[in-house]
């Protein structure tokens, strides 16, 4: 095993670990994640707290396709030297003959800290792949949104990563705006598109409590995008971006071939995972914990000792057949034949939302703007479970 010069680290990393960084600049308008608006960032406080949680880690060996993502908030504040080391953390204990190059190591990052600097530190750190934060190219919508960047910001953030190296990014857009924005999401679609990027992350507007938009939305000074604008929206992805030699292979996420997110999809296929963080979740076939949502609450936490975990669940074998049924309709993979009844194959491909192929049961686009309604009637009286 190899040994770390210095420092306390003392676990193996499991398949898939998700380091939650939750400082921000400002709150989005839409946000309701765990994070910390801070003008100065806390590395130092940050790296010791995620140092104190790991050497209290289950221990579990590598995988052969493990995963490491840096997830927020706004990991992109943190200085590279920071990310740097805890990169170095999680495989300082790793079994001999685990290396930093058969992980996929993304960061998300927003437009306006990439710069060339930053892009080369990062990528010498071993991060191998970039969600960029891009959500619209309207200027307008991006002051709404209470974004940092402009549009001009986007593009020139993919050339800053491209000329460090960086082969696989993926840029997430946002739909389903309020109507008085008048925001071009086709445009916005084919600009996306240009930037050649990898992958795609398209995300519905959601009003969630206790944001400025909630707060909008109940004076009157915004509405939410109508059921059939979010449908045709959606719809409109999906042929603009297989135009553009994308597929969807989620609900939300479309690739060019090759590079699907492989973190991402192991949420979908149940695959466990730990998380270190505030607010991070772990999973480890049966049992799923959160952590503390606060910052300051989760960093005193781990500094005294404690535990990190605000609270878990044992799923019962009811539960973890609804999430096998839920998270196979929402991805490409789709379900077994023999787990949905005749008669609702039947129905559900008449309608047009599902598709039967090899013998298993895919949902359409149309089918997965239905998803939550379908995992309903097809789950309705324990049949399949």
């Amino acid at each position: 095993m190899r040994r770390r010069r210095e420092g306390p680290a003392v676990y193996f990393p499991p398949v898939h670990v998700y380091l939650h960084v939750p400082f921000c600049q400002r709150r989005c308008s839409y946000c309701d994640f765990s994070i910390a608006v801070r003008k100065t960032i806390p590395a130092r406080e940050y790296v010791a707290a995620i140092q104190a949680e790991a050497r209290g880690a289950s221990r579990a060996r590598a995988g052969n396709s493990p995963t490491i993502y840096f997830g927020g908030g706004t990991p992109s504040l943190l200085p590279p030297d920071a990310i740097a080391s805890l990169l170095t953390d999680l495989l300082a204990a790793a079994p001999d003959g685990s290396a930093l190059e058969a992980f996929e190591v993304t960061l998300e990052a927003n437009p306006e800290d990439v710069t060339p600097e930053r892009a080369s530190a990062w990528r010498r750190a071993g991060v191998n792949r970039v969600s960029l934060g891009a959500q619209s190219f309207d200027d307008r919508v991006l002051q709404w949104m209470h974004r940092v960047h402009d549009a001009a910001k986007i593009g020139d953030a993919v050339r800053t990563l491209r000329g460090a190296g960086f082969d696989n990014l993926s840029v997430d857009l946002i739909f389903a705006l309020p109507e008085e924005l008048g925001r071009d999401w086709r445009r916005d679609l084919d600009l996306a598109t240009a930037l050649g990027a990898e992958h795609l992350s398209l995300y519905g507007l959601t009003v969630e409590e206790r944001t400025p938009l909630a707060r909008w939305v109940s004076r009157g000074a915004a509405a939410p995008a109508g059921d059939d604008r979010y449908a045709d929206e959606y719809l409109l992805a999906h042929e603009r971006l297989a135009a553009a030699g994308y597929a969807f292979y989620e609900v939300s996420n479309a690739a060019r071939p090759g590079r699907v997110s492989r973190h991402n999809s192991a949420y979908w296929t149940g695959q466990p995972y730990r998380g270190l963080g505030p607010a991070a979740h772990s999973f480890d076939g049966t049992r799923r914990s959160w952590n503390r949502r606060a910052w300051e609450d989760y960093r005193r936490a781990v500094t005294a000792g404690e535990s990190a975990v605000e609270s878990e669940e044992v799923l019962t074998p009811e539960q973890r057949g609804l999430e096998r049924v839920y998270l196979g309709l929402r991805t490409r993979a789709g379900l077994p034949e023999e787990l949905v009844p005749a008669d609702r194959r039947s129905a559900w491909a008449s309608a047009g939302w599902a598709a039967l192929e090899d013998g298993r049961v895919r949902l359409t686009p149309e089918g997965w703007l239905l998803l939550d309604v379908l995992v309903g009637d097809l789950t309705a009286g324990a049949r399949i479970l």
